[in-house]
């Protein structure tokens, strides 16, 4: 059975599913963030952002199951062309392709609104996320040896990055 995605912009009403998603994420060490996120968060999180820096969602049958975004890399000025970006999909939509067509988006918007290159920081132990970022072009570029204490272990942090 072939699912359909459809990928569109995040909207305040997207927080509750967008928390719930992060939240998986942040439970299964999918992230170094420790800290469960709320849905009246994650919609002040949604109104902060700008223009360059866009949230999408990716639906399936009219469902919220994944979310991505296009964040600020560095705030210096120097580092304006570059975005790092964030997917998330939910545990029972993960290996379906809803990552893939999350990420399609994230470099098209990329390219449209002028970045120069995408990056990002995940877990070298993550293979289904590494496959799926190096199938749309991105190189291992570096790996942060214990850079974070997740769970009581020190874990490493892979980066990767896809020049536009």
């Amino acid at each position: 059975m072939v699912v359909r995605y459809s990928v569109r912009p995040a909207r305040p009403d997207d927080a509750d599913a967008i928390s719930a998603i992060y939240n998986e994420g942040i439970a299964d060490h999918a992230t170094l963030e420790t800290n469960a996120r709320t849905p009246q968060e994650r919609r002040s999180w949604l109104a902060a952002r700008d223009a360059r820096h866009p949230v999408v969602v990716v639906e399936a049958d009219g469902v919220v199951i994944g979310w991505a975004s296009l964040n600020v890399f560095n705030a210096r000025d120097a580092y304006r062309h570059v975005a790092d970006i964030s997917v998330y999909v939910a545990r029972a939509a993960r290996g379906k392709g809803a990552g893939t067509a999350l990420l399609e988006r994230l470099v098209t918007l990329g390219r449209e609104i002028g970045f120069h290159k995408l990056v990002l920081a995940g877990f070298p132990n993550n293979a289904a996320s590494v496959a799926l970022y190096s199938r749309l072009g991105f190189r291992e570029v570096g790996v942060y040896r214990e850079q974070g204490l997740l769970g009581g272990r020190w874990v490493d942090v892979l980066l990767m990055e896809r020049l536009l």
